[in-house]
């Protein structure tokens, strides 16, 4: 489902979203008169990996996965992005293809910016390129950010930070309702299901539980306190997750 109309709920999103905050108006207007507001079900595939780069979205409501398939056939999850999040942009701006797939994980609303639109308002606001290169420096800051976490910090520590963003408060007792199903925040925190198990397992010392697809949590304080001393005992002995134990 398209539709041209956008509230201004929804361009108030649009206007704090990186990608097009330092727009002036008049060119934020001329993009948006290209773009369709979608409403995508659950498991719609928006783009497939080596495609054309048709358009790129910006999540309105909901949540997108993007993904790579390795030669052995395995599903690699790239990130997963929620409302004020850009996705493809980059292959947008230079006409290359897609590096990754993008799918939507739950009922989703977005703002799709086609590729040729880009290029003709680009042509008379070059502020639009602008806008997409730092928006692109952002990506490239949560790849890092990413990969230090896949590197520095315990299986645990990785799903309780992950909670903790989730978390509406800061301190005493939070229940938070899981945006997604296990089996892909097991894939975003770069974890097999089974040892995402065994994560929330490690979480009940300090007070977390699970029921179904939500959390308990009985203080975030104690919550981040244990991420930050998990965080510490990573670096410290980076061998942690292999067996190695302070002496």
């Amino acid at each position: 489902m398209n539709e041209r109309y956008i509230d201004p709920h929804d361009r108030k999103a649009i206007r704090t979203a990186p990608m097009f905050s330092a727009l002036p108006p008049e060119a934020l207007d001329a993009l948006l008169a290209q773009s369709d507001l979608q409403l995508r079900q659950r498991r719609t595939i928006l783009f497939e990996q080596d495609e054309p780069a048709t358009a790129f979205y910006l999540v309105l409501d909901g949540w997108v996965k993007l993904f790579r398939m390795t030669v052995g056939g395995d599903e690699v999850v790239v990130g997963v992005f929620a409302r004020g999040d850009c996705i493809a942009e980059v292959p947008c701006l230079t006409g290359g293809a897609y590096p990754v797939s993008g799918e939507t994980v739950t009922d989703a609303r977005l703002l799709a910016v086609p590729t040729h639109g880009i290029v003709e308002v680009t042509r008379s606001n070059p502020q639009i390129g602008l806008a997409m290169l730092a928006s692109t420096s952002l990506h490239l800051k949560g790849l890092v950010d990413q990969i230090e976490e896949l590197k520095a910090h315990t299986g645990p520590q990785r799903l309780a930070n992950f909670l903790i963003g989730l978390a509406p408060v800061a301190e005493g007792p939070c229940t938070i309702a899981l945006p997604y199903e296990k089996l892909l925040i097991a894939g975003r925190l770069g974890m097999k299901p089974e040892s995402l198990s065994r994560s929330f397992q490690r979480l009940r010392a300090v007070g977390v539980r699970i029921e179904q697809g939500t959390v308990v949590v009985n203080d975030m304080s104690r919550l981040a306190e244990f991420a930050g001393r998990e965080r510490l005992m990573a670096v410290r002995c980076p061998l942690l997750r292999t067996g190695c134990r302070p002496g």
